[in-house]
């Protein structure tokens, strides 16, 4: 059995985490970790859980955590993982982060957006971007997996596959997203008040969002050129879910038809990408509580435009399920294993 532990068990991200682990058959977990003065249970702190482990939550250290694990997941606040990771490395134990402390490779551009000064950069060149799609073999033989955020998960994967096949007029794209409550994190529940998000829909980060150099970043490696994204995106009133729309300018003919071809053949062996049939398009509703992310593609021929549209549920796909699915490459384990 592999030992795994988790530190920020009391967040969205770390609950999920916690949900799928324990369901999972080659997977024994050791160790869980929350800010708390004094032990709780897993049951007290999340009642949700309650016959379902008696687990004992402590606030480890990372050290801590080490000893009794093969691989700690790190559901930590973003500037926080990039402290708790060196240790754990150092005992000779793999870790997978899920913040987004080692998933830029420039630190300038991480202390931009982070408003932190980045204190492991030797790490950067030795983690691998966790992606599985695009970044597999690199995955199985790494120590350390950055998780990628939820929004560039949902577009990286629509827009690559057009990106590498098909040409698009200009230096950028544009992509509009739309996303649940939970993508701000439990932290935030407290400013994301049931009466200002009820009824409403809103733009935020608009042109400066911290996920545009990472989505940025992966596309130059992808493609082997510099590709921006024109990235807004939105708060819905739903707990968990985004949607994503694309927009490629299109230089010469193409079908919808052959799109639908193009997308298929790229994700023809992959467990979690699902391509759509010509005219039908995704709901968030169909991926809540999965690891898939749904694909469709239509072109408008009067205007000459690709538009791609992609959908997952940000917990999962776009966190904790891409998160086991990291785990089970690094242990050897198959790759949808406890997660379909």
């Amino acid at each position: 059995m592999l030992k795994v532990g988790v530190m920020g068990v009391r967040g969205y991200t770390g609950e999920e985490l916690l949900r799928l682990l324990l369901s999972h058959p080659d997977v024994e977990i050791c160790c869980v970790q929350a800010r708390v003065e004094k032990p709780k249970t897993v049951s007290e702190l999340l009642p949700a859980f309650a016959k379902k482990t008696e687990l004992l939550c402590k606030d480890h250290s990372p050290e801590e955590m080490a000893k009794g694990c093969d691989i700690v997941f790190l559901a930590l606040p973003h500037t926080v993982s990039q402290s708790a990771a060196p240790p754990i490395l150092a005992a000779g134990k793999k870790v997978i982060d899920l913040s987004a402390d080692f998933r830029l490779r420039d630190t300038s551009v991480y202390e931009r957006y982070y408003k932190t000064k980045h204190l492991h950069p030797e790490l950067l060149e030795k983690r691998a971007y966790g992606l599985p799609e695009l970044y597999r073999e690199k995955i199985r033989k790494s120590s350390l997996v950055a998780n990628p955020g939820c929004y560039p998960t949902a577009i990286l994967l629509a827009a690559i596959p057009f990106l590498k096949k098909k040409k698009t007029s200009g230096p950028h794209f544009i992509a509009d997203a739309k996303s649940g409550v939970t993508g701000a994190g439990r932290s935030s529940a407290g400013v994301l008040q049931f009466a200002d998000v009820n009824e409403s829909l809103k733009a935020y980060r608009v042109g400066e969002h911290q996920h545009v150099p990472e989505m940025e970043e992966v596309l130059a490696d992808a493609l082997g050129k510099k590709m921006q994204v024109v990235f807004t995106p939105h708060l819905v009133p739903i707990n968990r879910g985004i949607l994503s729309t694309l927009y490629f300018p299109l230089p010469e003919k193409v079908t919808t038809g052959e799109l639908v071809n193009l997308y298929s053949e790229f994700y023809k062996n992959e467990s979690f990408v699902r391509v759509l049939p010509e005219g039908v398009f995704p709901e968030v509703k169909n991926v809540l509580y999965t690891n898939f992310c749904d694909i469709a593609v239509k072109v408008d021929e009067e205007r000459s435009v690709a538009i791609v549209v992609s959908t997952l549920d940000n917990l999962m796909k776009g966190a904790a399920g891409q998160a086991v699915q990291n785990m089970n490459l690094l242990a050897g384990f198959p790759e949808t294993q406890g997660l379909l």
